[in-house]
């Protein structure tokens, strides 16, 4: 088509914005602040463990340099890439997920949620909740009228969907589960689909829930202590008892960075409970501060989707604000005791390099699509021949321009 432009005198080109500097600000914030909490979470057990309270320190600290540098790197590739990259990853992920249930994954806990690689450990669970909504909202824009189809825009979707649910209740993984569910479900509201297949749906999977708690003990165990968690608190509820106990000693303000001593009692401090731990040091307001970014967060997210250029992007964008709220919200709900115990990090400030790569990965594609795009036309000017011109000039000009 460049040589019908040159005829014409025009040439479309698309002109790429800044991202958006809040948004890119308020994550890189968020990561100093993670490595600054993690440190102060985990120096007494890696004094005792590591003999160097600074060993989670350094790791979290080149996972942010690495996890910043990924975001900084994705936030310049254009965003409609990912299009032709939907089936690969996904089918890497899902790969992966069945190698950690096959019997090849690292068991922790009692759960096999790992796979190592080299000296790296890797999640397969948090790259299947990016990798999920890049499908979703490749598939729901390609069947944008189709989507309110039984058949085509909701049952495809809601069985890719099932698949990974179910190879995360396999690990056991029910936090990333939930999460997955929701989302699903999330951008099948968004895209338009049929609110009687939704309600449908979130029934039937709930029936599911309600049946795979009570199928498995352990799952029957953190949902009796949820209930009564002071009865349990030496016991099955001890982890939340302790988490509780942490925000209760923070009050308004806080005990000060670094001053917390519920790192001594509460395991896994630096991790999926490190909310406990900035409620302790920093207190209600801390908290309430932490819960104002995230929901900063979306709300750029939101912004971002409203503004892209096509659904694609419009998808993507909402898909990846709705993945890191409702995964900081299950999270601090949880440290809380507001929900039951569940195995979900705190984005870009839990420990982990699995979490945070992905996470910084999802930040820059959303960065990606925060940038404003617009068509420019630039007209070329018309050659002209002086009139006293001869003929054999003349014809060699439009032959110039016709080679063009």
């Amino acid at each position: 088509m460049s040589w019908l432009r040159k005829r014409m005198g025009a040439a479309d080109q698309t002109q790429v914005g800044a991202v958006d500097p809040v948004l890119a600000a308020t994550i890189i914030a968020l990561v100093g602040f993670g490595i600054v909490m993690v440190y102060s979470a985990s120096a007494i057990e890696a004094t005792v463990r590591y003999h160097d309270p600074e060993h989670f320190l350094k790791r979290q600290f080149m996972f942010g340099i690495a996890g910043l540098g990924v975001m900084g790197a994705v936030s310049y590739i254009d965003y409609h890439r990912l299009r032709r990259l939907t089936y690969p990853v996904l089918g890497s992920v899902t790969v992966l997920m069945i190698l950690t249930v096959i019997g090849m994954g690292v068991r922790r806990g009692g759960a096999a949620r790992w796979l190592t690689v080299g000296p790296i450990l890797i999640q397969p669970a948090e790259m299947a909740k990016l990798a999920l909504v890049v499908w979703l909202a490749y598939s729901l824009a390609k069947k944008a009228d189709k989507v309110r189809s039984f058949t085509v825009g909701f049952i495809p979707h809601v069985l890719m969907a099932g698949g990974l649910i179910l190879l995360c209740l396999k690990q056991p993984d029910f936090g990333s589960a939930v999460v997955i569910a929701f989302l699903t479900f999330a951008l099948l509201f968004v895209a338009g689909a049929r609110m009687a297949y939704l309600f449908g749906g979130l029934i039937a999977v709930i029936a599911i829930g309600v049946q795979l708690v009570m199928s498995q003990g352990y799952r029957m165990a953190r949902l009796t202590a949820y209930l009564d968690i002071a009865k349990h608190r030496q016991g099955s509820a001890y982890q939340p008892f302790q988490s509780v106990m942490s925000f209760g000693s923070g009050e308004i303000t806080g005990l000060g960075l670094g001053k917390g001593l519920q790192v001594l009692y509460l395991p896994e401090a630096h991790n999926d409970f490190i909310a406990a731990i900035i409620g302790e040091e920093l207190g209600f307001i801390g908290v309430l501060g932490l819960a104002s970014v995230f929901l900063l967060i979306v709300a750029r997210g939101v912004r971002a989707a409203f503004r892209a250029s096509d659904d694609f992007g419009s998808y993507l964008a909402f898909g990846i604000s709705s993945m890191l709220g409702i995964q900081a919200l299950v999270n601090m709900a949880v440290a809380m005791a507001i929900l039951p115990t569940k195995g979900l990090t705190l984005p870009f400030i839990s420990y982990g390099g699995s979490s945070l790569l992905v996470n910084a990965a999802a930040a820059g594609v959303l960065l990606n699509i925060s940038r404003p795009r617009t068509q420019r036309q630039e007209v070329e000017p018309a050659r002209t021949v002086p009139e006293d011109a001869e003929a054999s000039e003349i014809l060699m000009v439009s032959a110039q321009e016709g080679a063009g």
